[in-house]
């Protein structure tokens, strides 16, 4: 198991405040990935709980990310999951090209808990549906949405901007 930080883009944030941790681990070709956001302030903004459904745009508030990359290749995926339990999985071709929704899902596993201060979502994800049976790497990233601003949490940031699909920001080997 992999413990793992994710740090917001060009913003200050006081890790006793507000910070964004989990776990990640790759068995029998199943991803299981844990987010904890801790919250002490209650200040992110947390989407309604609502009956999941396949939506776009889910980045615009808070949102847990994860991509898949396939070691060698352009070739990636990208997983958007909600605390409102909507998601989506799209899959590019090269960075940023060749986008599609992933059909190959209906749903996806993951769920969702909240406690004092914390938010908690996990994923048990399948690998061999996408047909990956080779070594990935791993980007993992949030959107976290508070009264004063959105900010953008990635286990590294390459750009200049905030960019989740910039293939060195994959910072995980499983």
């Amino acid at each position: 198991m992999i413990k793992f930080f994710l740090s917001p883009f060009n913003t200050v944030c006081d890790s006793a405040i507000l910070n964004l941790s989990g776990s990640v681990d790759r068995i029998d070709n199943r991803l299981m990935l844990k987010f904890d956001l801790f919250d002490r302030l209650s200040q992110v903004l947390i989407p309604v709980a609502k009956s999941p459904s396949r939506q776009d745009n889910l980045w615009q508030t808070t949102c847990f990310e994860f991509f898949i990359g396939v070691q060698n290749s352009s070739e990636y995926w990208e997983f958007n999951l909600s605390p409102s339990s909507d998601w989506n999985v799209y899959h590019f071709e090269n960075y940023r090209a060749g986008m599609q929704e992933e059909k190959v899902f209906l749903s996806l596993p993951f769920e969702i808990e909240t406690r004092s201060h914390h938010t908690f979502l996990s994923i048990d994800l399948d690998l061999n549906l996408l047909n990956l049976n080779q070594p990935i790497d791993l980007g993992i990233t949030a959107v976290i949405e508070t009264n004063q601003q959105i900010s953008y949490w990635a286990l590294k940031h390459c750009g200049k901007e905030a960019d989740f699909h910039i293939r060195e920001s994959f910072a995980i080997e499983l």
